[in-house]
């Protein structure tokens, strides 16, 4: 073929809207190359200018003759984003000079070449950009593309889809190094992904989360990763660390009508969010019942504020009975929600609203009624006992709380030394920080201050350790049971005890519900009890009747 049916050929080729068939585009250009007495033909891409000097780059050679050549014509272009192209053509040693009308020839080609390896890079630089990240991994973007691919060539059914956070790899960073936290992390997604066995993709979110789909039947091998692994420390990998995750998964069937990404996005993150919760499992499956939940929980959330401003939100009083006299001493403020006529038990919107700030709000209405009751007690000449409040952690992030407090109990002008604050255990430094300080703050101002829920968190001991409260409420899970190890309980309730009183605290047994209970209190010295063997929550008018005959004997 002549030069310009080539030519013709060539132009198709690079101005394809189907993508460039490679393998063609070579071929014509070595016919070309021969047509213009050409021996050789060589694309180079550099990044950029810095790494071109260094000679670090991409080569394609379109033709080789295999001749001594040496170079008869070079192009080059820097793109605005800094990436060199260049173009270099060859003659064989001791063949005929090009003519004008063939040099000129040879550039118009330089030029489509420089033209479409530009294009081409572009495009592959478009597609890194928005399906990559910059360490490597895929992103968001790629895997909700993938599930698209999937729907539309009929294989969606049957892929698995899972929300992942690798556990404590803060941990690894910061024992380790992030140089090695990065090996580490790497290291476990190629354990993860050699588990796909090349039917699905790991994308990344960010830091240590991510997601993935792959064939189901390849599940139990990918729940063994997820479970945990020795991933190397190290190339040398005489060193390893063991890695596992937190997962949501959704096992995708034939009947799930899927019209988006966003429904599979929604499945995981819901039974990922599940397992982040509940401590006792790390991976959880999607089921509809999460589904039905989690309209539970957006009706609570879109209720709450209603909710506030009726008022429908009431305080029950739970007495505290001192065991040895059987006199009511003190109450805890619990939550009721009576919305439309119903009582939503607190488990079922308590959490929800820990979720957020919304708890807090809460908390400040329950301080605010038990204030306005004490106020009203003590007008009509009630024996009034101390009452406690239980407030969120999420107070920690207020700098202000302690004022906050302490104008709603003014506001109402009730003495301090009748409100009790329950805090419940922290795990952070920074919070623990902070709970010291507003501790230290309300005591100062005559408020009492307890720790709710001791033994059931993280920090127990250093919490009484370094904190000055003047009542530790003991979980129920505390207070020995019968069986096996019933000695053994009596003997760390003892110790408890004895080491609360040691430091000057007093303590409620919460949950006490039996006589048998109550013996061990009183065998043990614990004198406070708090429990359905007294009484259960009680609304504001059999509570009063309770401070009016002020005994359980």
């Amino acid at each position: 073929m002549d030069y310009y049916t080539l030519f013709e050929k060539l132009t198709e080729l690079m101005t394809s809207l189907d993508g460039f068939n490679i393998p063609e585009i070579f071929s014509t250009l070595a016919q070309l190359c021969k047509t213009l007495h050409i021996s050789k033909g060589v694309t180079s891409f550099y990044q950029n200018p810095v790494m071109e000097k260094k000679d670090i780059g991409e080569y394609f050679v379109c033709y080789d003759s295999g001749e001594d050549h040496i170079l008869v014509s070079s192009l080059r272009v820097v793109t605005p984003a800094q990436i060199v192209i260049k173009c270099d053509v060859y003659q064989a040693k001791g063949s005929d000079p090009l003519t004008d009308d063939e040099r000129r020839k040879v550039e118009i080609i330089q030029r489509m070449m420089l033209t479409y390896m530009n294009r081409s890079r572009q495009e592959e630089i478009i597609e890194r950009l928005m399906y990559y990240g910059d360490d490597g991994f895929h992103n968001l973007r790629f895997f909700y593309s993938e599930i698209m691919r999937l729907k539309g060539i009929g294989q969606l059914a049957g892929k698995t889809a899972i929300r992942i956070n690798l556990k404590h790899f803060t941990y690894v960073n910061d024992r380790y190094g992030m140089k090695t936290g990065d090996f580490v992390m790497h290291g476990y997604c190629r354990m993860l992904t050699n588990a796909f066995q090349d039917t699905g993709t790991l994308c990344r979110l960010g830091g240590d989360n991510f997601v993935a789909i792959f064939d189901t039947n390849l599940l139990p091998d990918v729940e063994k990763v997820l479970r945990g692994i020795p991933v190397p420390l190290d190339e040398i990998g005489t060193r390893r660390v063991e890695i596992s995750a937190v997962a949501g998964i959704f096992r995708i069937k034939d009947q799930d009508e899927i019209e988006d990404p966003g429904f599979v996005m929604g499945r995981i993150v819901n039974a990922y969010l599940i397992a982040k919760r509940e401590y006792t499992n790390d991976i959880i499956y999607y089921s509809d019942v999460f589904q039905i939940e989690k309209e539970k929980e957006l009706h609570i959330q879109s209720s709450f504020n209603t909710g506030l401003e009726k008022e429908e939100f009431l305080v029950y009083y739970q007495p505290k009975v001192d065991i040895t006299t059987r006199n009511l001493i003190g109450a805890e403020a619990l939550c009721r929600w009576n919305h439309n006529g119903t009582i939503i038990p607190p488990l079922d919107f308590i959490p929800v609203l820990e979720r957020g700030m919304d708890i807090c709000r809460l908390d400040f209405y329950m301080l605010d009624h038990v204030c306005r009751d004490l106020r009203k007690w003590l007008d009509a000449g009630f024996p009034v006992v101390r009452v406690s409040i239980n407030f969120s952690r999420r107070h920690m992030m207020d700098p202000y709380l302690f004022r906050h407090i302490v104008e709603v109990i003014d506001a109402h002008e009730v003495p301090h030394k009748l409100v009790e604050i329950e805090l419940t255990e922290t795990t952070t430094d920074v919070e623990f920080r902070d709970l010291k300080r507003v501790v230290s703050q309300l005591q100062d101002a005559g408020i009492f201050v307890s720790v709710d829920d001791f033994g059931v968190g993280y920090s127990s001991l250093n919490l009484i350790k370094q904190i000055p409260w003047d009542v530790l409420k003991l979980d129920k899970s505390i207070l020995p049971a019968k069986g096996e190890d019933q000695d053994r309980g009596d003997r760390m309730f003892a110790h408890i005890i004895a080491m609360a009183h040691e430091i000057g605290l007093k303590c409620v047994a919460e949950g006490v519900e039996t006589e048998e209970q109550l013996d061990v209190m009183k065998r043990y010295g614990c004198h406070i009890a708090q429990g359905f063997l007294f009484d259960r929550p009680l609304p504001v008018a059999e509570f009063e009747a309770r401070l009016s005959s002020g005994s359980y004997v």
